[in-house]
């Protein structure tokens, strides 16, 4: 049995003090993991459904297998397993600008580390994604210029909540048109949110691709009681001509 409350690790990183940390829920008797920027939570292993909805709402839109696919936000890891759950999936590179994080999944340290880095599909990569996604060179140190089949985002609380303010640029029609240009044709980007679908963040996909939608997804909050909801965004750019 753990005991109630363990930080297990904290660490200074450019964007603040990050720690991870374990407690025991009180109602259940499992294990939480959360993680905390500075004073704010950034995730909890008390709320994934968001997180899994991320993967499983982005392949759902894509057709046929061997499907290469990009994260950006590494987190617990919940949405990378999700990802790598859909046998469709022939590679998966996951990118997380502290290389704290990397460590806590591959020193064993959160419950889905030891799975995704033994994965010999799953490859984790430090790094800025945001500047990645502005870059020609794209989101694959290995291969400049490569695409993929989707891009999944998940670091920001929303498109208006951002945890720094280059990362706002992302959300705007010149930062989605350079991030589609990592897509093959027909490819999928999805974002998760923390907000209400935003009338005006729709409104800028709907310039940049083809096709989007905003989608809420319901889950139980046993902390605050009832359901709450996260959103994810669905884009797809055009598919190749017959």
């Amino acid at each position: 049995m753990s005991a109630r409350f363990e930080e297990i690790d904290w660490r200074p990183t450019p964007m603040g003090d990050i720690s991870l940390r374990r407690r025991r829920d009180p109602v259940s008797g499992s294990d939480v993991y959360e993680v905390k920027l500075g004073d704010e939570f950034l995730m909890s292993s008390l709320f994934t459904a968001g997180e899994i909805a991320l993967a499983e709402l982005g392949l759902a839109e894509l057709p046929g297998a061997e499907l290469d696919i990009a994260v950006g936000g590494l987190g617990l890891g919940y949405t990378a397993q999700a990802v790598l759950d859909d046998p469709r999936v022939r590679s998966l590179t996951v990118i997380d600008t502290l290389a704290e994080v990397i460590d806590w999944h591959q020193r064993g340290l959160v419950p889905l580390g030891a799975g995704l880095t033994s994965d010999a599909r799953c490859r984790l990569v430090q790094g800025d994604f945001f500047a990645m996604a502005a870059d020609s060179r794209g989101l694959d140190p290995r291969e400049p210029g490569r695409r993929f089949h989707a891009i999944l985002l998940d670091v920001d609380h929303s498109p208006r909540h951002v945890l720094h303010p280059r990362h706002a640029a992302l959300y705007q029609p010149a930062g989605l048109r350079a991030l589609s240009e990592h897509l093959r044709p027909g490819g999928v980007f999805a974002l998760w949110s923390n907000d209400p679908p935003d009338a005006q963040f729709t409104s800028v996909l709907t310039e940049v691709f083809p096709h989007s939608a905003a989608h809420v997804v319901d889950f139980d909050n046993p902390l605050q009681g009832g359901t709450s909801t996260n959103t994810v965004y669905v884009a797809a750019t055009a598919p190749d001509l017959p």
